[in-house]
């Protein structure tokens, strides 16, 4: 994404492949996610935010991991762990590569 300091839930959503709502129940099943809200209740994530979210994807998706599951290894490895800054980059360039694969 680009510098921006905000970025809305349909850009989130977009970014990572999943649906808004996704990302709202993820945001009721982890506190560590706080999206800024404004008076009307519109989200706004930050980049850590997005972060975050890449690495529940991540332990969901590629993983198998439970919610719960999930949970569990955030505790373990916070978000600012290098190991989990790097696992959530590799997983964006796999994702990169299998599409790239899928339209050639």
């Amino acid at each position: 994404m680009d510098n921006k300091l905000y970025h809305s839930i349909g850009e989130v959503a977009a970014l990572l492949g999943e649906a808004p709502s996704t990302l709202r129940f993820w945001e009721t099943e982890f506190p560590q996610i706080k999206p800024v809200k404004n008076s009307r209740g519109s989200r706004s994530y930050t980049a850590r935010d997005i972060e975050l979210l890449r690495r529940i994807q991540h332990l969901t998706r590629q993983c198998g991991y439970t919610l719960e599951g999930a949970r569990d290894q955030l505790r373990q490895r916070p978000v600012d762990d290098p190991k989990a800054e790097l696992a959530a980059n590799l997983a964006t360039l796999r994702r990169f590569l299998v599409d790239l694969k899928e339209t050639l």
